[in-house]
């Protein structure tokens, strides 16, 4: 959803084993910024991904996720807490 912004590149990726796109070692070390909804996605990614983790800064939005995909309500709070740092 932010991937029309100029100067943005966006990629997603989650760490549920049925995730549609799987994080990657490669995927962490691409990124400058990574964005989590909760706290407890933060803390795997640091758990698998710790040795690839020395650029990207870990942002945790602390959004419960439990929101569909592009629900409208889920859209608002990730344009108030992500719009900021882009």
């Amino acid at each position: 959803m932010f991937a029309s912004r100029p100067g943005v590149e966006t990629a997603s990726a989650g760490l549920a084993p049925d995730a549609e796109e799987l994080c990657s070692a490669e995927l962490v070390e691409w990124a400058d910024i990574i964005f989590v909804m909760e706290r407890v996605h933060r803390a795997k990614l640091q758990r698998r991904f710790r040795a690839h983790l020395k650029r990207a800064r870990v942002i945790c939005l602390d959004i419960p996720d439990d929101y569909a995909f592009i629900q409208p309500e889920l859209v608002a709070l990730l344009e108030k807490k992500v719009g900021p740092f882009l």
